[in-house]
């Protein structure tokens, strides 16, 4: 009983990752350059918050079971 229990809040908490870096995906894929067309922005700039926002999915999601452990870079490839 105990053991399905965990089971079923270990697969709640990945769907809850998966979902939370797949909705930073999303928005550096798609909202931020659509926001950073109507306001403006300089390419450089929405590159960069880009960036920031892609390694934050990446840690999301690599980091599920691993604790703390940030990798030190990331690969788009």
């Amino acid at each position: 009983m105990a053991t399905t229990k965990a089971l079923a809040i270990a697969q709640q908490t990945d769907s809850a990752t998966l979902l939370l870096g797949t909705g930073l995906a999303f928005a550096s894929l798609i909202l931020l350059p659509a926001f950073a067309t109507r306001l403006g922005l300089d390419a450089v700039l929405t590159g960069a918050v880009r960036i920031a926002l892609m390694r934050a999915s990446s840690r999301v999601v690599s980091n599920k079971n691993q604790g703390d452990a940030v990798p030190a870079s990331f690969d788009c490839h």
